[in-house]
Formats: C-alpha cells, sequence, structure tokens
C-alpha cells in the first residue's frame, strides 16, 4: 500500500522541478561570468565552498573518513564534467551545453555494457540514435562541432559513469552526507592543482562573478542535492527521470530569453531530438511485461 500523501507528492514534484529548473539556469549564469574568473578555478572556489557548507554535518558523523575512497573514484567523474562543462562554455553556446549534456543518456547504455555486460535494448539504441541525429542538428555536423562542443560531450560522458557508480555506492548503504561531501573537497583539490599546473590565476574580478559562484555553490550545487534526494522518497524513479529530462529545455529557454542567445529554429530541432532521445531513454528501464500484470514498474 502507498503510504505517501498527495501533499507529499505533490511537494516532492516541486522540489524536483526545481532541481531541473536550477540546473538548467546554472549554463547561461557560469557563461556569464567566465570574463571574470578562469572556469578551473571557478569549479574549484565553487565546490570548495559547497563543501565548507556540509561541513557541520560532517562533524556529527563519528567516523569522518568513511567512504573517502568511494568519494576519491566519483570525484574523479565529477571533477571531469564539471571541467570540462565550464571550461567547453567559453568555446560554445549556453543552449548547446545544455542539450549536448544531455546525451548523457546515450553513455549509460556503453557503460552498463562495458562495466556489468548489459547488453543495450532497442528503445536504448533508438535512443541513442535520437540523440545523436539531435546533436548533428545542434552543432551543424562535423564542420560546425567545435572545442567547446567536445568538451561538453566528454562531459556528458562523465556524468553518465558518475551516475552509474553513485547508483552502486548508494545502494550499498553508504552515508550520502559524507560521500558527497568527500567528493566536494577532493573536487575543490583537483581544480586549484590543475589551474595551479596551468599557471592560471585564482583571482576573481569584481562582485557579479563572487554572486555567480556563490549561487553555483549554495542553489544547484547544495540545495538541489538534498532537495533530489528528499522529493525521491515520495516519486517513482521514471518520474523522476522524466521530470529531470526538462534540465536541458530549461538551460535553453533560459539562454535564449534571460541570456538574450539566438534562436536557431535547427538547433531548436536538434534539442528537440535530444530531449525526445533521452525521454525514450527512460522509457527503456520499464518493464513493460510487468506494467500489463499491473505490477510494480521497476527502475
Amino acid at each position: 500500500m502507498d503510504k505517501r500523501t498527495p501533499r507529499a507528492k505533490l511537494w516532492s514534484d516541486i522540489g524536483l522541478f526545481y532541481c531541473a529548473a536550477i540546473w538548467g539556469s546554472t549554463f547561461i549564469v557560469t557563461k556569464g561570468a567566465l570574463d571574470s574568473v578562469d572556469p578551473v578555478v571557478m569549479v574549484g572556489i565553487r565546490f570548495i565552498i559547497s563543501a565548507a557548507l556540509l561541513l557541520p554535518w560532517v562533524l556529527k558523523r563519528r567516523d569522518k573518513t568513511l567512504h573517502m575512497r568511494e568519494g576519491f573514484y566519483l570525484s574523479l567523474f565529477l571533477a571531469t564534467l564539471y571541467i570540462t562543462q565550464t571550461v567547453g562554455l567559453v568555446y560554445t553556446s549556453a543552449s548547446n551545453s545544455g542539450f549536448i549534456t544531455g546525451l548523457f543518456i546515450i553513455f549509460i547504455p556503453v557503460f552498463m555494457y562495458l562495466f556489468r555486460r548489459q547488453k543495450p535494448t532497442r528503445l536504448q539504441g533508438a535512443s541513442a540514435a535520437l540523440a545523436i541525429a539531435g546533436m548533428w542538428l545542434l552543432t551543424g555536423g562535423v564542420s560546425g562541432f567545435n572545442v567547446g562542443d567536445a568538451l561538453t560531450l566528454v562531459a556528458a560522458a562523465a556524468y553518465s559513469a558518475h551516475l552509474i557508480f553513485t547508483d552502486k555506492y548508494v545502494k550499498a548503504e553508504a552515508d550520502p552526507v559524507l560521500l558527497v561531501f568527500h567528493q566536494f573537497w577532493m573536487v575543490a583539490a583537483v581544480s586549484f592543482a590543475l589551474a595551479l599546473l596551468r599557471g592560471s590565476s585564482l583571482a576573481v574580478a569584481g562582485v557579479n562573478a563572487w554572486g555567480v559562484i556563490i549561487f553555483l555553490a549554495v542553489f544547484p550545487t547544495l540545495t538541489a542535492f538534498f532537495i533530489q534526494m528528499l522529493a525521491q522518497r515520495h516519486s517513482e524513479p521514471f518520474k523522476v527521470g522524466i521530470i529531470f529530462t526538462l534540465e536541458p529545455v530549461f538551460a535553453a529557454l533560459f539562454a535564449w530569453t534571460w541570456g538574450g542567445e539566438e534562436f536557431v529554429p535547427v538547433k531548436a530541432a536538434g534539442g528537440l531530438l535530444i530531449v525526445s532521445g533521452m525521454i525514450i531513454g527512460e522509457l527503456s528501464k520499464l518493464n513493460f511485461r510487468r506494467a500489463a500484470k499491473k505490477e510494480v514498474l521497476p527502475v
């Protein structure tokens, strides 16, 4: 029997929409601040602030070093995701970045096969085909595919790997606070080390850039994470996945309106194909045979 109240379900859905919207807003917000701070330094400051904000809860844990090994592995994927995505925004548009990041859906079946020998389904194949066709339209094909698009594609691959390994550790009943905290400070450490190796300035020019970094640290990085965890207690995994397909849509809407980026119908059509591929990718997780028997749909 489902003990979840309608009010709890409503608030969980609102929370998930908040996550999708706030994550979607980060692309244009981040791009607007990159004239004032090195992109790798931005990632480092963003995550060290998030780690500091999480520290009071960490200090309440008896074994504060628990999950450091798991956090290290996950931080490598997370650092790759945010560094390549942020650097990529220097060269590509916010709308392109949002849609290409959504291509993480086509890497999941690839990594599932490589790591767990699970063969992709036909729906997953269709999802990948739609997403690839969408990226072709979005970027203008091989000739229009720039270094920013390529870096964002690497970010999408890192995103999918991070999801798969996070799922593994969370199902092993890892403490989510410690798991996230160790990822945050380790991503910051990797970012600052890389910035120093590149000879990048650690300075942030202007109050506006600091405002953007603090916004990124508090809302899409810290609060959205906890809201997502709480919301998933009251929402079916399939619903969570469908709502999260709206992230690139929000990214494009913010870019075309608030960010003043040019709306190009062909690129918008490409983005639509990518989002369609994401939705089909979520559908591929459903067990329709069990659904026909009115059983719970596992994801």
